[in-house]
């Protein structure tokens, strides 16, 4: 009952009009104080992700009253994950750990059910089944395997359907899908993948049709199931490569799907299932389908989302009541991201998100009938959208001749942005992930502090099409450094920048490049911050989690080669003579994507070198910080080290 009352103290402070003081370090590097906000299909209830005691808790309120109903907070080291309404008074919900040893938390894939009042707890599905849970929800039979809700099913109030990752001691198996009362736990298994790690596709008739994955060598699989069995798809793809299905059409026999097929970047098909015919819906001339969004009511596409410097979306059917209801928020809620969330069953009453490049997400309330829009939460009420600073899209041709896209953050209050201190901020990845129009905490609070921040969405990004992100294969020392080193000398030349005040800094693959491009342009930074950063590539095949992983070995030869001397010619461990930057090394020791033995390379290179570094050791840590409080730390330490290598008082 405190707890309740607490919680309702919260959202108390919530409604009250809000006087936004100067921001501080902790406010960037703060939690979301709401999150994940999700409608019962009923549309009376409302249930909402918040922080308290630095533990995810669920909040489930009244819409009507915005008074809390029950509020679903773990014991110990446990937390909540991922919620699903499954029906009008019941939420499936994922159990994670937190560590006494580290930061994050895990999920073992258990799932949980109980309704938005607190009555009818049960354990629905995971290894702990038949034991205790140190909660008051009941147990329900053990299952050795980690459970993901694959389909809720709108149209059954009892059931839905869970894929399971047995645990069988490697890393790979095959995925099981079972049918799962929400209320007893009672599960019935309806197939096997044809392939490990597989996930699936479900029908409007709540058959599942397809599975897909990668395979050990991460060529892409895909299997049809058809009388009684699964089949090779190869028939259906027509051709196209790359094919991943999305969604189904409504008479069910034609399903859309993002493939590769003409042109440079990957589309949206149609696809006639029993006779393969596929016809082009939508392309992007610069980029890749960022985002698709399937209608809750029909199971059909109706939009998709490109990002090409700013969001653009485009309708697959513009007379549907979805894409007319993203239309009017759209219009309603100009210069942002709209994002629909979560909807009732009828799919007259929506919750929406919008955000963009100085806000990191409010969430709206929308009755589509009324045409009423209510503010619901910030993300972030600690931070005025209307002080933080505009991130701008650019682009420039590389010294080879191709067209690369980036951002630049400006800081807002100054009256011309001339000859600004710049910071360099490489993505992580470096295939697959991009920059994008968002709102960026670390890269505003820089922007406060007068300081300029430039993105590359490099070669090798992903998002611009196979042949782009392929272009940076085997070239992590060489041609995305060079377009990291192109796209600064652009933003200098434009005079954006002060070319004797520029540093870089980034995390994972950002920071394998802070150190790499200081290497191949030493007169360029004034300094490097590299975060949880790879910097011997030979070890990458040695040590932390790529090389064990299913498909890992092959990822690194496509993308690194196993040529030792070019290995050894692109790690920062063996060009540390190259380097006149002023270096910081940041690392967590319970990283297990890039380990300390990364960064203890990098220390040791250094110091055989006799070189100065400075350094910062995060004992809980993993890849990147997942503590607000070492946030604010880490904040601290890279703001000041940035601002003192770059005379910015």
């Amino acid at each position: 009952m405190l707890r309740i009352l607490y919680l309702t103290c919260c959202l108390l402070v919530l409604f009250t009009t809000h006087t936004f003081a100067a921001p501080q370090i902790k406010d960037f590097s703060a939690d979301s104080e709401f999150s994940e906000v999700k409608i019962s299909p009923d549309g009376e209830h409302l249930a909402v992700i918040l922080i308290e005691d630095e533990k995810r808790t669920l909040l489930i309120l009244n819409l009507e009253s915005m008074k809390p109903t029950y509020a679903v907070k773990f014991n110990g080291d446990e937390e909540v994950g991922r919620y699903y309404w499954v029906n009008d008074e019941r939420i499936v919900l994922q159990k994670l750990y937190k560590h006494a040893q580290r930061e994050v938390s895990d999920y073992y894939g258990e799932l949980l059910a109980v309704n938005y009042d607190g009555s009818k707890s049960k354990y629905l599905f995971g290894y702990n089944g038949g034991g205790s849970t140190g909660t008051s929800i009941s147990n329900n039979e053990a299952i050795r395997a980690s459970a993901f809700v694959l389909d809720t099913l709108k149209d059954d109030d009892k059931y839905i359907y869970v894929m399971a990752y047995p645990w069988n001691g490697m890393n790979y198996a095959y995925t099981l899908v079972y049918r799962v009362n929400v209320y007893s736990g009672k599960r019935k298994r309806l197939t096997t993948s044809p392939i490990a790690n597989a996930g699936f596709l479900v029908d409007n008739k709540e058959d599942v049709r397809f599975s897909f994955a990668r395979d050990k060598k991460n060529d892409d699989q895909l299997f049809y199931y058809e009388n009684g069995e699964w089949v090779d798809a190869e028939r259906i793809k027509g051709g196209l490569t790359d094919f991943y299905p999305i969604s189904f059409t409504e008479d069910n026999k034609s399903i859309y799907a993002i493939a590769n097929g003409e042109g440079a970047t990957r589309a949206i098909y149609e696809v006639e299932l029993a006779t393969a015919k596929h016809k082009k819906i939508i392309q992007h001339d610069v980029v890749d389908p960022f985002m698709t969004w399937v209608s809750d009511q029909t199971n059909t596409l109706y939009a998709v989302e490109f990002e090409n410097g700013y969001p653009e979306y485009r309708f697959v059917d513009t007379e549907s009541a979805k894409a007319k209801a993203l239309q009017q928020l759209m219009t309603a809620i100009p210069d942002h991201r709209i994002r629909i969330v979560s909807e009732t069953i009828d799919g007259n009453t929506l919750i929406v998100v919008a955000m963009n490049d100085k806000n990191s997400g409010d969430y709206y309330l929308f009755d589509r009938k009324k045409l009423k829009l209510k503010f619901l939460f910030a993300e972030n009420a600690a931070l005025d959208p209307s002080e933080m600073s505009e991130v701008r899209p650019i682009s420039f041709t590389n010294r080879d001749g191709v067209t690369i896209h980036g951002y630049l953050t400006l800081p807002s209050g100054l009256k011309e942005h001339k000859n600004m201190p710049l910071v360099v901020n490489p993505h992580g990845g470096p295939h697959g992930p991009r920059d994008l129009w968002v709102f960026n905490p670390e890269n505003q609070l820089l922007a406060q502090n007068g300081i300029a921040v430039l993105q590359v969405n490099f070669r090798g990004s992903g998002g611009y099409g196979k042949a782009f992100e392929e272009s940076g294969y085997l070239a992590w020392g060489s041609k995305i450094q060079y377009d990291i080193i192109d796209a600064t000398q652009y933003v200098i030349d434009q005079g954006y920048a002060d070319k004797d005040r520029v540093c870089i800094s980034g995390g994972s693959f950002g920071g394998y490049s802070a150190l790499m491009s200081p290497m191949l342009a030493p007169d360029m930074f004034k300094c490097a911050v590299g975060v949880a950063g790879v910097y011997d590539l030979e070890q990458m095949y040695k040590t932390g989690d790529v090389p064990d992983s299913y498909g890992g070995e092959a990822y690194l030869k496509d993308v690194l080669g196993t040529d030792i001397q070019q290995l050894r010619a692109m790690s920062p461990t063996h060009n540390v003579n190259k380097l006149k930057a002023k270096v910081l090394l940041i690392h967590g020791e319970e990283d297990e994507r890039a380990p300390i033995e990364q960064f203890e390379a990098m220390e040791k290179a250094l110091e055989q070198a006799n070189y100065p570094f400075q350094k910062e050791i995060w004992r809980k840590e993993g890849h990147g910080f997942f503590n607000a409080e070492n946030r604010t730390k880490y904040y601290e330490i890279m703001l000041k080290f940035i601002k003192e290598n770059l005379n910015v008082k």
